[in-house]
This record gives C-alpha cells, structure tokens and sequence, in this order.
C-alpha cells in the first residue's frame, strides 16, 4: 500500500483514502499560502496606499479638489509610474488615479488633485 504525503508539510498522512493533510493546520496553512501575494504585488500595493494617502492629503477638503505643485507631491514621496486606472474626458484630459483620488498635468508643474464623487446605488 502506498503511503500519502501531507501537501503542506510532507509528513505521512494517516485515516482516509482521500485525505491531502495531516490536520486542519496544515489545511489552514496551505491555503494561506496560495492567497499570499508574492513580493512584487506586495511592494506594489505598498506604493499604491501611499500614493493615495498623499493624494487624499490634497483633495480630502469641501470642494474635493485643488491644485498642487510637483514639488509638494515629490516632498511626499509621490511615485508617478504607479497608478490604479485612468480616467479620459469627453475633452480629451486623462486622469491618473490611485483608487478613488486621482490627478490631472496642468500647465507648468502643477497638477489637478481630484477626488473621485461617489455614484449612486442603482
């Protein structure tokens, strides 16, 4: 009779034909495991919360909006490479948001910092 093996930790598993582990630790490990994120969407994420908190800083007032500078944004830590989605107008201007905030180039080094209004429920 052929022996099976624990899919998280190797050790030999006793009781039924068509058990994959040992016990519910390793059951729970395992699948822990698989929902990790590697390291790279990890990094990327982590960029991503700090754009937006950076950005929320900004536009997180009565009108939802204002206009910064590039330097303030870079005093920040700002990262322009990363954004979650952009937004084209029916004008032609795009928008680069992180979640809910995103930004528009202006003229010189300013940008359009711009919170996203929420849709109604249908």
């Amino acid at each position: 009779m052929e022996q099976k093996h624990c899919n998280f930790c190797g050790e030999v598993i006793k009781g039924r034909a068509d058990k994959k582990f040992c016990d519910d630790q390793c059951r729970t490990g395992y699948n822990n495991k698989l929902k990790t994120d590697s390291p790279q969407v990890r990094h990327i994420n982590t960029i991503l919360r700090k754009n937006r908190k950076i950005l929320a800083e900004f536009a997180d007032n009565d009108e939802g909006k204002s206009r910064v500078g590039i330097k303030k944004l870079a005093e920040r830590g700002f990262n322009f490479t990363y954004f979650t989605h952009l937004y084209t107008t029916k004008q032609g201007s795009t928008y680069y948001f992180c979640y809910e905030y995103g930004y528009l180039k202006l003229e010189g080094d300013y940008y359009m910092v711009v919170k996203r209004k929420e849709q109604p429920a249908s």
